[in-house]
């Protein structure tokens, strides 16, 4: 999908045509529309490109007057019973008059430009443009971050109370959603600190603030996932260790179960012989006298199970 936005009078204006200060928004673009832009601005085809490798790492390069700054973007993928945060490459393309933005799926922080909802926004800034767009990149970050605190937190509660491995799994996606998270904040930071560090991207006195903002807020989101990813580490280990003990425990209550189940049954096996001089096998009293001593045996049983702590 291409779509053509630009600033007039503090408003943005949906464009058919490329002008001048316009911004260029591609989502999953066809190659017809990767090929239109190539031929109208003249862009790098490898610059065009470059973001819809998913596995494709964040960087900055120049050619010309052309500049490529490749971030990864945060996502969310939602299915029935899972939430995996993801993150994709997102890149942005500096030209002469224009700036360009390509992805492979909808981005939350390019919809709230699309929208129109940031205030000092103008799309012929290109150069403010690019740090708005990065700070609002570290604030989802910090944003998802919080909410995967909350959910570890919640089912954090749920395990105290189920110990199933339903929840030990929603631990584990967590767990990969903020190794992916810490991944691409390390590789943004790099990005970020070589366009503070060279002169590849103009750097105006008012923009220079916003730039550090920028790589503040990235920094905190690195310390966040760290510290997130320590805790959710350590949260598992110790939940997988309680249900392994829970699950001993049974085992053991089981087993003694099964101990004093097959004294009985022994004793009736025993005496239940069809053989001549079973012990009590003329008495009146003799299946009294044996279920008695049956009885007396797994009490005994019973009582040295306790002493031992196994029941």
């Amino acid at each position: 999908m291409l779509d053509i936005f630009k600033t007039i009078d503090d408003t943005l204006f949906k464009l058919e045509e490329i002008e001048d200060g316009a911004w260029i928004s591609l989502v999953d673009p066809t190659t017809e529309e990767l090929d239109f832009i190539e031929d109208e601005l003249g862009v790098d085809k490898d610059f065009l490109r470059a973001a819809l490798d998913e596995e494709e790492s964040a960087r900055l390069e120049s050619e010309n007057d052309q500049v490529l700054i490749l971030v990864d973007t945060p996502y969310v993928e939602k299915t029935d019973d899972r939430i995996i945060y993801e993150t994709l490459p997102l890149g942005i393309i500096i030209t002469g008059s224009n700036i360009i933005t390509i992805c492979l799926k909808n981005s939350i922080v390019l919809d709230q430009f699309e929208k129109n909802s940031i205030r000092t926004f103008y799309t012929y800034k290109k150069y403010r443009f690019l740090y708005q767009l990065l700070y609002k990149n570290a604030q989802r970050y910090l944003l998802y971050l919080r909410q995967i605190d909350k959910m570890s937190n919640y089912i954090e509660t749920q395990l105290h109370q189920s110990m199933k491995n339903k929840e030990l799994m929603q631990l584990m996606d967590l767990e990969k959603s903020l190794v992916y998270i810490t991944t691409s904040l390390k590789a943004n930071q790099v990005v970020l600190e070589k366009i503070l560090r060279l002169n590849i991207i103009k750097k105006y006195s008012e923009d220079e603030d916003l730039l550090e903002d920028v790589i503040i807020e990235n920094k905190q989101a690195i310390e966040m996932a760290n510290i997130y990813s320590g805790v959710l580490r350590g949260t598992r280990e110790a939940f997988a260790s309680i249900i392994s003990n829970n699950l001993n425990i049974v085992m053991k209550l089981l087993t003694s179960i099964t101990i004093l189940m097959a004294i009985p049954t022994m004793f009736s096996s025993f005496f239940g012989m069809n053989l001549l001089n079973i012990p009590f096998a003329r008495s009146p009293f003799g299946f009294w006298i044996v279920f008695g001593i049956s009885v007396v045996t797994a009490v005994i049983v019973g009582f040295v199970l306790i002493k031992k702590d196994l029941i």
